[in-house]
């Protein structure tokens, strides 16, 4: 197979993982309460791990190339600031138009920002694909594995604030298939001009957004199910998940 056609496949299974996440969604309905908790608990678990054990530490090594140590810590933590503040934008924006139902709220928001998270990765498997396959399917396992634990935090509030499985299956795929499009972006143009400079703001900005959402939104979410100890061991889950994942990669 042509070396660019695998490096696609690659990244695409890697991205197209996470429907896995939809799995809760096919529970008994008499856990539901719990269900979403636990899943919500879960992924803040997850989006706070992967910000601050993978995601800042990447921008901080690519400002590293360009910066001194003072001033590339300073530009990194601006960097997640703007992630927040725009998180916090986006959140009031959205709410105006779901104030009655937060699930939902909380589904479409973990749409937009699992988008911004996948196509930078969709963007570093292709490149590591193509220019070495062990590389590029280690990676791609890796991203795959810490897929499915992201898909969940779509599915199921999209699931329980719609009833529809439908929905969470396709916005689920929208959020995999970005990482795709971050494939065909890095094809198309951004192989040849993209500098470490714009990945560590695009990874220190998505790291703003996922600690954003996991403090203000998840963990506010699941906690109002009154399933503290079930929540706090699946928010310790989806640490032990996601460091886990990180060894792997």
């Amino acid at each position: 197979m042509n070396k660019t056609l695998f490096s696609f496949l690659i990244t695409f299974i890697a991205g197209i993982s996470t429907i896995i996440g939809i799995i809760p969604c096919y529970m008994k309905e008499s856990k539901k309460d719990k269900i979403i908790a636990y899943s919500l608990a879960f992924s803040a678990g997850v989006m706070i791990t992967i910000s601050i054990a993978s995601l800042i530490p990447e921008s901080i090594a690519l400002f590293n190339n360009i910066f001194r140590l003072f001033p590339l810590i300073i530009i990194c933590a601006i960097f997640v600031v703007v992630g927040i503040l725009f998180s916090a934008k986006v959140d009031d924006k959205i709410e105006e138009k779901f104030t009655s139902n937060k699930l939902y709220k909380l589904g479409i928001i973990s749409v937009i920002v699992l988008m911004l998270h996948n196509i930078p990765e969709g963007i570093t498997t292709f490149i590591s694909t193509s220019s070495n396959i062990s590389l590029g399917l280690s990676l791609s396992l890796a991203i795959a594995l810490h897929n499915i634990p992201e898909g969940i935090s779509i599915a199921v509030p999209i699931y329980y604030a719609t009833g529809s499985r439908k929905k969470a299956f396709i916005y689920t795929l929208i959020s995999g298939f970005s990482e795709l499009f971050g494939a065909i972006l890095a094809y198309l143009f951004i192989a040849k001009f993209v500098n470490d400079f714009i990945l560590g703001m695009i990874l220190a900005i998505t790291a703003g957004i996922m600690i954003h959402i996991s403090i203000y939104e998840l963990i506010p979410n699941a906690l109002e199910y009154k399933e503290r100890k079930g929540s706090t061991l699946a928010f310790i889950v989806g640490i032990i998940v996601m460091l886990l994942c990180d060894i792997l990669m």
